[in-house]
C-alpha cells in the first residue's frame, strides 16, 4: 500500500481472524468493534478496540463488515453514508432488494464496494475458471458443485427468518461459482431435506439447487450442514463440449475453510490484496457488486422454489 490504510472490522467472530491476518500482512492500521470479543481480537492483532460502529466508521478509510448477515445492510449503508469504502462478507444482504440498495448507495456516494466471495480466490477454483476462460473444455454444458461439513455453532445460522439458512449462508459460495463459470440463470429449482419448520432448520440438513443457465448449461449444487466433527469438503466438476475439469478437497484435505498447507498464499490475503489494489488503482476487483446481487437473487429464487415446490424462473 502507498499509504497506511485505516481499516475497521465490524464483528469479531470466527471469520474475523482470517481477515485480521490478511490486514496485518498488508500493513493496515486496524480497528475493531463488536459486542463480544473485540478486546481479544484487538489485543491479538495490535488493533484499536472501538466502542461503537459509528465511532469506528469515523476513524477509518475502509469498513470491513464481518457481522451476521441480517446486519450487513445497516452497517453498509451507515458506512457508505459517511463516505467510507466497504468490504462485506457474503451474502451482501439477506435479500436481493437490500443488496441492490447497498450497490446503489455506494454508486451514488462514489465509494467502492467489495463483496467478499472468497472462493473466487481459492487456487483450485481460480485455476478452473482460468482454464474454462481459456477454452480448455469448450462450451460449458454441466457443472456439479458440493460443499458439506459440520454445522456452525451460532443458532442464527439455522433461523431462515433471521437471515440464516443453508442455501443463503453456505451454498451461496457455489451459486456464485456457477454464475462465474456458466453465466446468468433462467430458472432455479431447490429441495431441502428435511424442510425447515416455521423457518427453523434442524442441526443436520442438506439441500440441492439446480440452476438452468440462459446459455443452456445446467448446474447441480449440493450443500450440507452435518453432524459435529464432519470433515469440511468441497468439490467441483465442469463438463464442456471438449472435456472436463474437476477438483475435490478430499484429495488434498483443507484446514477448515482454508486450502491445505503448502497451497500458497491465503485466499483471504489474495482477496483483500485484490480489493486494495483495485481501490488504489481505480481498477475492477475479481468480483463486482452487481455479481454479488446476482448471487443473492438466485438465493431468493431458491427459497421461493422451496416454498412453492416448483421451479422458479428468473
Amino acid at each position: 500500500m502507498s499509504k497506511t490504510l485505516r481499516v475497521g472490522l465490524i464483528g469479531a467472530g470466527g471469520i474475523s481472524r482470517l481477515h485480521a491476518d490478511a490486514w496485518r500482512a498488508l500493513g493496515a492500521e486496524g480497528f475493531v468493534t463488536s459486542p463480544r470479543s473485540a478486546g481479544a481480537l484487538a489485543s491479538e492483532y495490535g488493533f484499536h478496540e472501538v466502542t461503537s460502529v459509528d465511532e469506528l466508521i469515523e476513524q477509518v478509510d475502509v469498513v470491513d463488515i464481518l457481522t451476521p448477515s441480517p446486519l450487513h445492510v445497516d452497517h453498509a449503508l451507515r458506512a457508505i453514508a459517511r463516505g467510507r469504502h466497504v468490504i462485506c462478507e457474503k451474502p451482501l444482504a439477506v435479500t436481493s432488494e437490500d443488496a441492490a440498495a447497498i450497490v446503489r448507495a455506494a454508486a451514488d456516494a462514489s465509494v467502492r464496494l467489495f463483496p467478499a466471495h472468497v472462493v473466487r480466490y481459492f487456487p483450485d477454483y481460480l485455476g478452473i475458471k482460468q482454464k474454462v476462460d481459456g477454452g480448455m473444455v469448450g462450451d460449458v454444458t454441466e457443472l456439479a458443485l458440493s460443499r458439506v461439513g459440520a454445522g456452525p455453532d451460532a443458532s442464527w445460522f439455522f433461523d431462515e427468518n433471521a437471515g440464516g439458512g443453508l442455501i443463503r449462508d453456505l451454498m451461496i459460495h457455489d451459486i456464485d461459482q456457477a454464475l462465474w463459470l456458466a453465466g446468468p440463470v433462467a430458472s432455479v429449482t431447490a429441495v431441502q431435506d428435511p424442510p425447515s419448520a416455521a423457518g427453523i432448520l434442524p442441526r443436520v440438513v442438506t439441500a440441492d439447487v439446480v440452476l438452468t443457465h440462459r446459455g443452456g448449461a445446467v448446474s447441480r449444487i449440493h450443500g450440507g450442514w452435518l453432524g459435529p466433527g464432519t470433515p469440511f469438503r468441497t468439490a467441483i466438476e465442469v463438463i464442456g463440449t471438449k472435456g472436463r475439469l474437476r477438483h475435490d478437497s478430499a484429495e488434498t484435505p483443507p484446514d477448515g475453510y482454508l486450502p491445505p498447507d503448502g497451497a500458497g498464499e491465503s485466499p483471504y490475503l489474495a482477496q483483500l490484496t485484490d480489493f486494495v489494489t483495485a481501490l488504489e488503482n481505480g481498477t475492477d476487483a475479481r468480483i463486482s457488486p452487481s455479481e454479488a446481487v446476482s448471487a443473492v437473487t438466485v438465493v431468493d429464487a431458491a427459497y421461493r422454489s422451496l416454498a412453492l415446490h416448483a421451479s422458479v424462473p428468473l
